[in-house]
């Protein structure tokens, strides 16, 4: 099990209670939930950004883009909203 697994079962589980299009999570709730400490360069938006082809999505984007999201980080308040890809709607 990767270290972001437990991320991405939070947000399918979310997702199945919840009619809202996204939810956003703290960096420190967000180590709550994977158990462990987010590393420097999450609070980069570049590194929660998904611009690459899909099969080169590195493991921690994978967690939330198999979920059903996307997401978008706002670095200088230390939290990331996770919205619901438009496919998955």
């Amino acid at each position: 099990m990767g270290k972001y697994d437990a991320l991405g079962a939070f947000l399918r589980r979310w997702k199945v209670r919840n009619d809202a299009d996204g939810v956003e999570i703290s960096y420190a709730q967000i180590e709550g939930i994977i158990r462990g400490v987010l590393p420097r360069a999450a609070a980069s938006a570049d590194w929660w950004s998904a611009s690459e082809p899909s099969d080169a999505h590195p493991p921690h984007r994978r967690a939330w883009l198999d979920a059903g999201f996307e997401a978008v980080a706002e670095p200088t308040r230390e939290c990331v909203y996770f919205r619901k890809r438009s496919r998955d709607r």
